[in-house]
Formats: structure tokens, C-alpha cells, sequence
């Protein structure tokens, strides 16, 4: 029991070392209690409660803000929404207990082997997580290790879960080091250090390079609450309010975020996207908003249009999120208990081009979508720019907004793209190559950052291979272990 509530407290406390507190090192700490009393068990269904018990305890402090979209917006009862997300927070916890499972079950040998095993089981649960039932891959540990952490410059080679990997590893070596014997504590402290050091290197790597002339944006954050934008009497309001922002906030790009205009383009007033974009295309600029389309079928997406001195494109969500966007089979009656407008949508193509804007390509992504990297590094080489329209405006004031931003501070090291983000109420950015947020404004405050932007070509080793690199890890180890356990035979040593 000791050791189970140890687990939940330290899963917990991990929260700390993402956004908005950035406490790094906690990620290890962590960890390192989890990989620490798993050690010490000798069945796996121990190691399986001790991981439940850790994944519990991370989730419930991380990502707890999902209540707020289905209470407050979504309008289910509190014990109902309470209850939803306690049970959503146990299906995330099964993956650091099967973590815990496999460890007890398959870890023998030396510390830094047994380590190697850990990391190997960490990649591939959270690998996992981001693809089973279509991924759920927020707080990925390796999303700790943006900038100052000396691990940051692993992004643009391992992406979000092979760092994730170099945490796990570094919380095993320290929870199974006797550092009381001078070689393996000294041992550990080297290869920690070894690691950190070839970290700092890659990050001072310029793996990409300038393209086109810089480009003036303005990134507009609208600040339009949740629960009042799909009121019918406000919608003259908002509708003014965005074609007065886009007036005042002239650029050669000029952004709205996701769903800036609550309702079908083709339901809007005769001639109003004319008059949102003029002022954009009178000064030989381009304006991109989120707004909802309809095509000939009837499908409606959630898209971006850009409308100005470039040809008018479309950008159509294509990673939805399930019971927000579209409903699951068998799910229709989540939708009696929540009320979501808009949320019968259709998936975009997975193979859409980049925004052709200017001198620059634009690859846009949509909320959640920065969450994939794999799937946007589709994008590449091709695009200069990366683009991010969200609205987190259903998550209230929480840990949502901070921990959106430091995805985005990835995928930029990831794609070694700068990455913009308009958003409905924060956190609106921009976000260097090298993770560095150049700018951003104040959450919950309508305004537009006004920033120089210039676009990178060329590939980081992770947008030319993916996660290929953890996946192969992941195989090598456990096949590794397999095969020790079955040359020890059953119950015998490793």
C-alpha cells in the first residue's frame, strides 16, 4: 500500500515538470519512483497497480481541465462529467501499468540493461497511446524537456517520444543504481551527464535553413468566450468583431483562429468574406481563418480558408476528436447527456498540400492536430511555415492553454519550422525553430501579436525519419529480453 500511494503522489507531482511550471527535472524524479518499487516487486500484477497508480496520478493533476468542456459547455451534470473523466484518466493509466507489468515481468540483469528495458516499455506505451482509438498522446513525458532542459536538443532527432524514452531510461538508472558503491553511482552520474551534454550539442545543431524573404504576421487572438459565441442574438457581434481586428491589425498574413466565425461559410451574410479580407488583399497580403465548410455532399469540416492576394486555398481538419467532433460507433448516446455544437464533422484528406501564400508555404494544423507529429511532418520538406488555429476557449482557465503551447514548442524543434499560433483565448505565439517562444501574448485578452516571421527549408533527421528510430529501439529491446528470459527458462535467473 506504501508503495501504491507513493506511485499516485509521485504520477501527480509529474505535473509540475510540464507548462506552465517547467520544473524538468521532476519528470525523472518521478519516474524514478514508479521503475524504483516496481524493481523491488517480484509478480506483475504489482508492477501492473504500481503503474495504474502512477498513470492515475499523472492524469487526474494533467488533464483533469477536460471536466470544464463537458460541465460548463457541454452542460452534463457534474457527478456525470466527474465520473467521465475519472474513468477517461483510468484507460490513460493502463499504459504506465502495463509499463509496470512488463518491467516486473521481463526486467533481470544489470541496472543500465533493466534500464534500457524500462525506456524501451515507456516508448512504446505512450507510442501507443498516441495511436490506440485514434491517440491520445498529451503529456508525453518527453513534452517536459522543451527548453532549458539539456534533452531539448533530442527533438529534431527522436521527436517527443524517443526524449520521452531518454527520461525513462535516466529515472531507471537512478532508481536502480546502489549509490552507495562508488562504480556504478559514478557510472550512472557519467552516462547522465554523456546524455545531457550530447543533448546541449544537437540543440546548437542548425539542421534547417532561412527560405524566402522574412514575413510580416499578425496573429489575432479574439477572446470570444465559450459559452456566448453560439448565441444566434451575438453573432452580429462577433461577426464585426473579427472584420474590426483584421482592420486595425494589417500584415502581410493576417490570422484568425479555429472557428473564428461560429457558423457554415455558406451561411454567412452575402458579401462579408469579401469585406473581411479586403483589407488584407489592399495591401497585397493574405488573410487565413477557421471557419466551417460544407461541400456538395453535405460533409461539413473544420477548416481554414484564406482569402487575399493569393489564390484562395482550404485546409480541412483531418485528425478529429472523438465524442468533440464525431461520434465513435456505439456512442450516440454521449451526445443525449452533452451538448457540442458542430460536432458531426468530416474528416479532411490526409495528403493535403500547404497553403500557397506569397513567397511562403504554410502547412496548417488544427488544435489538436499539433499533438501528431508524425503527421505533420507529412508536410515536409515542403512547407517554410507551420501554422496552428485553435480554440481552447472549452478548456477554461487551465493547465490546457500552457501545455498546448509547449506541444507547439516541439513540434517546432521536431520539423525545425517556426510554429504560429492564433488562438480563441491563448495562448497566441510564435515559436522559433529551436523551441525558443519568441513572442506571445496574454491568455484571455483580445489582441494580435504583430511579429516578423522568416520560413526554414531542409529536414531535421526526425522529419526525414519519424519515429522510426524509437520504434526500432523498442523492438531490439524486447526482443533482447525475450530471448534472456527464455534462455533462462522458466523462474530461473537472467
Amino acid at each position: 500500500m506504501r508503495g501504491l500511494l507513493a506511485a499516485l503522489l509521485a504520477g501527480g507531482a509529474s505535473v509540475f515538470a510540464f507548462s506552465p511550471f517547467g520544473i524538468f527535472p521532476l519528470a525523472v524524479l518521478s519516474l524514478a519512483v514508479l521503475a524504483g518499487f516496481a524493481a523491488r516487486e517480484s509478480r506483475a500484477r504489482g508492477g501492473f497497480a504500481l503503474g495504474f497508480a502512477w498513470g492515475l496520478g499523472a492524469f487526474l493533476a494533467g488533464v483533469s481541465w477536460l471536466y470544464v468542456a463537458l460541465n460548463r459547455y457541454g452542460g452534463m451534470p457534474m457527478p456525470l462529467a466527474a465520473f467521465a473523466i475519472l474513468l477517461f484518466c483510468a484507460y490513460l493509466a493502463l499504459f504506465p501499468a502495463a509499463v509496470g507489468a512488463l518491467f516486473v515481468r521481463l526486467g533481470r540483469g544489470a541496472a543500465w540493461r533493466r534500464a534500457l528495458l524500462f525506456s524501451s516499455l515507456w516508448i512504446g506505451s505512450e507510442m501507443l497511446r498516441g495511436w490506440l482509438f485514434t491517440g491520445f498522446p498529451w503529456l508525453a513525458l518527453g513534452y517536459s524537456q522543451t527548453p532549458p532542459s539539456p534533452l531539448a536538443g533530442y527533438f529534431s532527432v527522436l521527436g517527443v517520444y524517443g526524449v520521452g524514452g531518454l527520461v525513462a531510461f535516466l529515472a531507471a538508472l537512478v532508481a536502480l543504481t546502489p549509490w552507495r558503491s562508488v562504480r556504478p553511482a559514478a557510472a550512472t552520474l557519467a552516462a547522465a551527464i554523456v546524455l545531457c551534454g550530447l543533448g546541449y550539442g544537437l540543440g546548437r545543431v542548425a539542421w534547417t535553413s532561412p527560405a524566402g524573404k522574412p514575413l510580416e504576421v499578425a496573429l489575432i487572438q479574439t477572446n470570444i468566450e465559450q459559452g456566448l459565441k453560439w448565441r444566434p442574438e451575438l453573432l452580429a457581434d462577433w461577426l464585426d468583431g473579427n472584420a474590426r481586428l483584421v482592420r486595425e491589425h494589417p500584415a502581410d498574413l493576417v490570422v484568425l483562429p479555429e472557428t473564428t466565425l461560429p457558423l457554415l461559410a455558406d451561411r454567412l451574410p452575402d458579401g462579408y468574406l469579401e469585406e473581411l479580407a479586403a483589407p488584407v488583399a489592399a495591401r497585397g497580403g493574405d488573410l487565413v481563418f477557421g471557419v466551417f465548410l460544407r461541400d456538395a455532399r453535405g460533409s461539413i469540416y473544420n477548416a481554414a480558408l484564406s482569402l487575399g492576394a493569393s489564390p484562395s486555398q482550404t485546409y480541412a481538419k483531418q485528425h478529429l476528436v472523438p465524442f468533440g467532433e464525431y461520434s465513435p460507433p456505439l456512442f450516440g448516446w454521449f451526445y443525449e447527456l452533452v451538448d457540442i455544437p458542430m460536432s458531426d464533422q468530416t474528416r479532411g484528406a490526409p495528403d493535403q498540400p500547404p497553403l500557397r501564400l506569397g513567397e511562403q508555404r504554410v502547412a496548417i494544423n488544427i488544435c489538436y492536430e499539433d499533438l501528431f507529429g508524425r503527421e505533420l511532418i507529412r508536410s515536409l520538406p515542403e512547407a517554410t511555415l507551420m501554422l496552428n488555429l485553435s480554440n481552447l476557449a472549452w478548456y477554461g482557465d487551465s493547465f490546457a492553454q500552457p501545455q498546448h503551447l509547449q506541444i507547439a514548442r516541439v513540434r517546432a524543434m521536431e520539423t525545425g519550422r517556426p510554429m504560429l499560433r492564433s488562438t480563441n483565448t491563448g495562448m497566441t505565439a510564435l515559436v522559433q525553430p529551436d523551441g525558443r517562444v519568441a513572442e506571445v501574448l496574454p491568455a484571455f485578452e483580445r489582441g494580435a501579436l504583430r511579429a516578423s516571421v522568416q520560413g526554414y527549408e531542409g529536414l531535421t533527421p526526425y522529419a526525414r525519419w519519424g519515429d522510426a528510430a524509437s520504434l526500432a529501439f523498442v523492438a531490439l529491446a524486447l526482443a533482447v529480453a525475450g530471448f534472456r528470459r527464455r534462455k533462462a527458462g522458466p523462474g530461473g535467473p537472467i
